[in-house]
């Protein structure tokens, strides 16, 4: 789908033209998952969906790009409103150069190699993987450049020559008459397309492109000590260049999933760490499972209470710009109480209630008041 190609960038991505930066991301990322080819493997409306989801979002992310869309309903090559008009500095450029012999305008064309544009993906990793980093194949779909013409877009042994109406430029100008003097506009060659040669046949594989639509498997290694929303860049892994332009980049954006039994709070990490009534009261050790050491120890002093927190130092996330310095685990402490007792059990608990002076002939009962005094 080419942009301006009339398709509603906001009616893909599911969201209103007053959405915040926020929602358009949010709906993104769903769409990236729901839509991504590795989840839908041979299906090519989801890979087509993909493409959408892609180009829409790398619009609409950009305040430039996105201003431009809702203003003029598309955006031009090279991020300008006026598609391939060439941009308002060939235009006063040129005005001006026939005006005055001025040299305006100038640097503003882009007659030479064009780089590929930048590509931005979602990717989910686990709050262990986040810790401890982790080395993944990932899939991109992207231009490549088509292997039965080595790029150059004509079918092998078709002869290819200088494009007679650009003369090899790529572009052609108009020139009109304004009320200020004679303007030219530039745009793309009709006839070549912008590449400034033509052929007999085009390439059957690319129609004449001299780039397919490829899935690219590449290996990205993710540091120790990322968090969500953090962005890698991936160099030269975006969008094939024109001209012979170089690739864009690469962003992956990081979505650490939630854990079942951590929190996260920078490079600290927080968990419940339950314990007996008996050891909260006479204090010892109990082992503790932390998220990438294994299992580690905490010393918990007597008449520890429900709601103290522990520390355990070192164990914690590590930090991004220096994995070998790291965060503390936190233990929140909790009391267990059982829900059943045995007979000698209860035997026990009387007696304590007995010595510690706690009323068990009282409606509430003497577990209850144990309950009560342990949290």
């Amino acid at each position: 789908m080419a942009a301006g190609s009339g398709r509603d960038y906001y009616e893909i991505l599911g969201v209103s033209k007053e959405a915040s930066a926020a929602d358009i991301k949010k709906a993104y990322r769903r769409l990236v998952r729901q839509f991504h080819p590795d989840a839908n493997p041979g299906d090519s409306a989801a890979e087509e969906k993909f493409k959408e989801v892609s180009e829409a979002y790398e619009v609409l992310s950009d305040p430039r790009k996105k201003s431009q869309y809702d203003q003029f309903g598309h955006v031009g090559q090279g991020g300008s409103p006026f598609g391939d008009m060439g941009g308002m500095g060939d235009i006063f450029g040129d005005l001006f150069d026939n005006m005055f012999g001025g040299g305006f305008g100038r640097g503003s064309r882009r007659d030479g190699p064009v780089r590929g544009a930048d590509l931005e993906m979602a990717m989910d990793i686990t709050l262990e993987e986040a810790a401890s980093g982790i080395t993944r194949k990932i899939t991109i779909p992207r231009w490549e450049p088509c292997s039965r013409c080595d790029g150059n877009g004509a079918e092998p042994g078709s002869k290819i020559s200088t494009c007679s109406t650009c003369h090899g430029s790529g572009q052609v100008r108009k020139r009109t008459q304004t009320m200020f003097g004679q303007a030219v506009t530039v745009g793309t060659c009709p006839d070549c397309g912008g590449s400034g040669k033509t052929f007999e046949s085009k390439c059957h594989d690319c129609s004449g492109r001299g780039k397919v639509r490829k899935n690219r498997d590449i290996e990205v290694k993710v540091q120790p000590g990322v968090d969500r929303g953090t962005r890698l860049r991936i160099p030269g892994a975006g969008e094939l260049g024109d001209k012979g332009g170089p690739p864009g980049d690469l962003y992956l954006v990081m979505d650490v999933l939630p854990h079942q039994d951590f929190e996260r709070d920078g490079t600290d990490l927080h968990r419940r760490l339950s314990i007996s009534f008996p050891l909260a009261a006479l204090g010892g050790e109990i082992p503790v499972q932390t998220l990438i050491d294994g299992e580690s120890t905490v010393t918990v002093k007597p008449g520890t209470e429900p709601g103290e927190v522990l520390k355990i130092s070192g164990l914690g996330m590590p930090s991004l710009r220096n994995s070998s310095r790291r965060g503390d685990l936190f233990l929140h402490v909790t009391v267990e109480v059982p829900k059943k007792l045995t007979e000698r059990q209860r035997s026990l608990i009387e007696a304590l209630a007995s010595e510690m002076d706690v009323d068990v002939q009282s409606e509430e009962g003497v577990w209850d008041k144990l309950k009560g005094l342990f949290g």
